[in-house]
């Protein structure tokens, strides 16, 4: 551990628990204050870390933290982009301490302790990294180039402003390469970077039968159920060998080759304790895949939530007027979000049964993404991985979904490096959210060392 890390331990970890503390939930507007807590929170933080130049830019939605410090106009620069904000805790009551309430833990995968809290690792704990990796920096008058920071507080909405900001602030955005930690590594003895996002379509469906809720004992029989008739509209979604059977789903799914299947497929997996991780007896999906290409290189459609009718304590016999499920379509490289979105109402529709209308309202997608590994940016976050734990990194394609890294791609023409440091125990968007130790404190190391890797193979590329 870097001796500076090592004297600031306690510091770095109580700073920490207090961002955890406040409950800067995005999705619920009866929390927009304590998101605003949090942006001014991370500002300050930064401005301790060193940062000169640090504002809080308000948007239509939530506030972009921005902060900068211009070494050289002639170094590189590297933007870091990360968020504030957080899913919310539900249910809580699964969960075993209060969710903004942090507390250390140790458990059998982080044997030196973790933090449990909403945000933990998703991403105030991975966000905070890089402020105190650029603290250590600037304390031992090491950071070599220009550093820009990008922290907003709508990523768990699907960054629904963040386009707006491109646009409005794109004078003060210029940078070679964006740094992220969004992701994860395989385990604490593998480490990884991830390559690969799939993209995303989500979209909810209403589906409505009579025009009240009835008494089923007197229309039972006779009137359509839309929670009936719902239930087999989304299994039809699917057939038997795990198919998506919307028409033309798979018509730009991209093809990769054997040589690239055999590379991804370097990273270790074991299949019975992956399933004993989650509580599961066996496993789904297209079976001329392996389990980690199902959740990575292939298409995806779930059920998120669907509901309807009576749901409360005791009974109540009613046909629903109603009934709804949200849906989420994960997509690989060369699937358009809007065209997958048009091609799912055309088809939920074509299904509807008589007797009822459908409904489909689409929410927030995204553009999957791919990163080249032979890029200096790649092998600086590979050597700066292999410094920290001794080990090459494997390259991962994540099966999760940052819609923004392909934005930023689009608007600032600037690839992205995705080097985080959570793992799939860690219960992100879940009860018991938690992050451990020492992937904080390596991941502070681990960042510190990207910058002058980047900035001698950036130099050293432009020769």
């Amino acid at each position: 551990m870097h001796p500076y890390i090592k004297a600031n331990k306690d510091r770095f970890l109580n700073e920490l628990i207090e961002l955890l503390k406040i409950p800067s939930i995005s999705a619920d507007s009866a929390y927009a204050g304590d998101v605003k807590r949090a942006a001014d929170m991370v500002a300050l933080r930064l401005k301790e870390a060193g940062i000169p130049t640090v504002e809080v830019v308000e948007t239509p939605g939530h506030p972009v933290v921005f902060g900068e410090k211009i070494i050289d106009p002639n170094l590189p620069t590297v933007m870091v982009y990360g968020h504030y904000d957080v899913q919310p805790p539900d249910p809580v009551e699964l969960w075993d301490s209060p969710p903004f309430e942090p507390v250390i833990k140790k458990t059998d995968i982080h044997p030196d302790g973790a933090i449990f809290a909403r945000g933990a690792c998703d991403d105030k704990g991975q966000m905070y990294m890089h402020v105190k990796a650029l603290e250590l920096l600037n304390n031992n008058n090491e950071l070599p180039c220009n550093v820009k920071l990008m922290i907003e507080g709508e990523e768990e909405v699907g960054s629904a402003n963040l386009a707006w900001f491109l646009e409005n602030h794109r004078e003060k955005l210029d940078c070679d390469i964006i740094l992220i930690s969004d992701t994860g590594i395989i385990d604490n003895e593998t480490p990884s970077i991830c390559v690969g996002l799939r993209g995303l379509s989500y979209v909810e469906v209403e589906v409505t039968g009579p025009n009240r809720d009835l008494h089923s004992g007197l229309y039972g029989g006779a009137a359509p159920n839309p929670l009936n008739l719902l239930s087999k509209m989304v299994a039809s979604l699917q057939d038997e060998k795990g198919r998506i059977t919307v028409k033309g789903f798979y018509d730009d799914v991209e093809v990769l080759s054997t040589e690239m299947r055999e590379e991804l497929g370097r990273a270790p997996f074991d299949e019975e304790a992956f399933k004993k991780s989650i509580g599961i007896n066996g496993v789904i999906g297209e079976a001329e895949y392996s389990v980690p290409e199902r959740m990575s290189i292939r298409p995806t459609l779930d059920v998120n939530g669907m509901w309807g009718g009576y749901t409360g304590e005791g009974a109540k016999t009613v046909i629903p007027s109603k009934a709804y499920a949200k849906i989420s379509m994960r997509l690989v490289p060369f699937q358009n979000p809007d065209k997958i979105t048009d091609l799912f109402v055309k088809h939920f529709e074509s299904i509807a049964p008589e007797g009822v209308t459908v409904k489909v309202t689409p929410h927030h997608g995204g553009v999957p993404y791919v990163a080249p590994t032979d890029t200096p940016a790649y092998q600086a976050a590979s050597d700066a991985m292999e410094s920290a734990y001794g080990k090459k990194p494997v390259p991962v394609r994540s099966g999760g979904s940052i819609p923004i890294v392909a934005l930023f791609e689009e608007k600032l023409g600037a690839k992205s490096i995705l080097m985080g440091f959570g793992l799939n125990s860690d219960a992100i968007h879940s009860p018991n959210e938690h992050y451990g130790l020492f992937n904080y404190f390596i991941g502070i190391e681990t960042i510190a060392k990207f910058y002058p890797n980047f900035v001698e193979r950036h130099q050293s590329n432009a020769q």
